[in-house]
């Protein structure tokens, strides 16, 4: 079995390597190469954190595993650590027997960041100038970082529920060559690409504040309860998601479809867009939203690639086991 630590992701995974795994995995479940198993997701009953599993199996790519981890509130005030904490474990499919453990953290931040970009890659208008976020925590850098690497965009706005994060988000766009400015949140019907990335329970993007032809990508939502958009936008927009089932249980889609809005059927996966089997964007004006739950074959797809590659540069641990 192969161990790749944490401390040796960032030398292996690029943004490049994230977004074209993500993309070929979401293609394979559109396909039904692919498949996530039922995730499984609880409050532990200690230090307020949420811990669960993610997995599946990938046909085509033959990867199979999980990955293992949660959210521990207070790790950064009390331990001085990230707050999300997650390992990826693969197996090998013919055998059953383990085949590697690899750090989980950044893995999580890039192929969260490269869903978004794939789903702008797809979705958003070829002429898409000025990019939206909402948002501007860790994840909030990855997502923006991806995104402005995806189109040529000319401005980027931010609001945030605590305003003084925005100089987060605002030191990744002067790194970019992008001017920055801070909105109201009325101010984001001027945004062609809008990136929601909070851990909200009430929604704080309404239908009002987007405009026509405008793409939005909702990342922050995978848990039931948790919603960063009106319901009532999801009714005036093209739904697509990585996985329908998870879009409408603890995805964005869970209040527009228990509120009578949309339907289940209203929900298309993005890998059809990219397999061409779904239109995608039919019009200028259309609006589009994706769903991003985050689906347990999107680690698998990454935490595979960086195995491949701890291998070839001799950086992966060996171990008997």
């Amino acid at each position: 079995m192969y161990i790749v630590p944490e401390r040796e992701i960032a030398t292996l995974m690029t943004r490049d390597a994230a977004f074209d795994a993500v993309e070929k995995v979401f293609a394979a479940m559109a396909a039904q190469d692919a498949y996530n198993f039922p995730v499984i997701r609880e409050a532990i009953g200690h230090e307020d954190a949420l811990y669960g599993f993610k997995g599946g199996f990938d046909k085509a790519g033959l990867t199979l595993g999980l990955k293992a981890g949660g959210y521990w509130p207070h790790n950064l005030e009390k331990r001085g650590e990230i707050n999300h904490q997650s390992t990826v474990f693969l197996f090998d499919p013919d055998t059953g027997k383990a085949k590697a453990m690899v750090g989980g953290n950044l893995l999580t931040a890039l192929r969260t960041a490269a869903a978004s970009s794939v789903s702008i890659k797809h979705l958003a208008r070829k002429d898409a100038k000025v990019l939206g976020m909402i948002g501007a925590g860790h994840q909030a850098t990855f997502q923006l970082r991806a995104a402005l690497e995806t189109g040529t965009f000319e401005k980027v706005i931010g609001w945030n529920y605590h305003p003084d994060m925005l100089p987060n988000i605002e030191k990744v766009a002067g790194e970019a060559g992008v001017p920055f400015e801070a909105v109201a949140l009325e101010g984001m019907t001027q945004a062609d690409v809008i990136i929601s990335i909070t851990s909200a329970f009430a929604p704080s993007l309404m239908a009002a504040h987007v405009s026509a032809g405008t793409h939005i990508a909702c990342m922050g939502t995978d848990t039931k309860g948790k919603q960063e958009v009106e319901a009532a936008l999801l009714a005036r927009a093209t739904v697509f998601t990585d996985e329908v089932a998870q879009s409408i249980s603890i995805g964005e889609a869970q209040h527009a479809i228990a509120d009578g809005l949309i339907k289940e059927s209203d929900v298309a996966q993005l890998g059809a867009v990219i397999n061409g089997t779904h239109a995608g964007r039919t019009g200028d004006d259309e609006i589009t939203l994706f769903d991003g739950t985050g689906v347990g074959l999107q680690d698998l797809a990454v935490a595979a690639s960086v195995v491949d590659l701890a291998i070839e540069k001799g950086i992966a641990i060996e171990v008997d086991f």
